[in-house]
């Protein structure tokens, strides 16, 4: 009973002090399950006519959308499939700017320019990843109650058991009776959902956390026994001097020979080199609606030949168990990674997780609130 009363106290205290990031991170969460799903259905895409004609290259797509934002920098340009438009996406971390460029991909004709920093999914995002605050601040606050709301998941499951096997039906069933008081009935689904939810609740706080630190993320993927380095590295060419007689620059050629390969893909963004002596990145995806299983390849820039990276971010017909896991984590995290059955069970699980610190308040209040009355008798 003593341990039980330490824990409680515990409990109580993180729970308090936690409750309303939790509550903030989880109904942000449950928008986000589905984020793909109301933006196809929200937006009008353009659909492009195929034609008998070339794309335009990654050189001359960039160099139009550059146009329109001279000063930013490029980050990557995206090529889907031959009748959707080509994406040439902007970023820069400080000032934070994020916006991309459509253009048509034959005439190169800009179709829209899209601010990914406005709207209501960046305005959840903002507030499921910092609260809606600075970011520096806002993220270590998210980080650490994420952190402390691991601890009150596993303290809610020893309280949860029952002292006598007898009593088990009580704590996973709701018994009520037209008689049943509120507050035995918000006991009830502060228990019993929390119960329910803990497994998946542990779930979504372990993959939130291991993408807000990388001591966490490198410890576990160590523990599952990954031998790679986990930071994203993009290797320099193993060549010094462009080859002469090139009517087409290198860089150009990679997407048609990567469509040729690889028919099937979803997409290809190529991220440009920020220097003459580092490769292209190119990532390809290969299953719409998740990332886990996305090619990352690299290419010398003067010779196309392809090269090998030391990260767990390489090709994924290379990638071991220990690497799939941990590339698993953000399509886990968001319920991707078992299709709309899974944003399904994401977005339950996150609903029912902020419930909890709305119950769990109202229980400390009730208790408090009653402790105060008889002593004022």
């Amino acid at each position: 009973m003593k341990y039980k009363k330490q824990i409680l106290t515990l409990h109580k205290i993180l729970g308090l002090t936690t409750g309303i990031v939790v509550f903030i991170v989880a109904i942000t969460g449950c928008f986000w399950a589905f984020k793909e799903e109301i933006e196809a259905l929200l937006n009008d895409d353009t659909v492009i006519e195929v034609r008998a004609q070339e794309h335009l290259t990654p050189t001359e797509a960039k160099d139009i959308a550059k146009t329109i934002f001279p000063q930013q920098t490029v980050h990557g340009t995206l090529f889907k499939q031959p009748n959707d438009p080509i994406e040439v996406i902007f970023y820069d971390a400080e000032p934070e700017f994020y916006q991309s460029v459509f253009l048509n991909p034959y005439s190169g004709e800009i179709l829209e320019v899209k601010d990914h920093m406005t709207g209501f999914f960046a305005f959840i995002l903002k507030g499921h990843m910092r609260l809606w605050l600075p970011k520096e601040l806002g993220e270590q606050v998210v980080g650490v109650s994420i952190l402390l709301f691991i601890i009150i998941i596993i303290s809610g499951f020893l309280l949860w058991l029952p002292k006598r096997r007898k009593n088990l039906k009580q704590r996973v069933s709701f018994k009520w009776k037209a008689t049943t008081r509120w507050k035995r009935k918000n006991f009830d689904l502060h228990t019993i959902l929390g119960f329910y939810v803990c497994a998946l609740a542990l779930i979504l706080a372990f993959t939130g956390s291991t993408m807000s630190y990388n001591w966490m993320r490198y410890g576990f993927y160590k523990a599952i026994g990954g031998d790679k380095t986990i930071a994203f590295i993009i290797p320099e060419n193993t060549s010094t001097t462009l080859e002469k007689n090139q009517d087409v620059s290198p860089i150009d050629q990679l997407i048609p020979l990567l469509r040729k390969e690889n028919p099937n893909a979803e997409s290809f963004e190529l991220h440009y080199p920020h220097s003459k002596t580092e490769s292209i990145y190119i990532e390809t995806s290969n299953t719409e609606g998740v990332y886990y299983d996305s090619d990352f390849r690299f290419f010398d820039q003067n010779t196309l030949e392809e090269i090998e990276t030391p990260s767990v971010y390489g090709t994924y017909s290379n990638a071991k168990v220990s690497d799939k896991i941990l590339r698993m984590n953000y399509d886990i995290h968001i319920g991707a990674i078992g299709g709309i059955a899974g944003k399904i069970i994401a977005f339950l699980s996150s609903l029912l997780i902020a419930s909890l610190p709305v119950t769990g308040t109202l229980l400390w209040y009730g208790r408090t609130y009653k402790k105060s009355k008889k002593s004022a008798l």
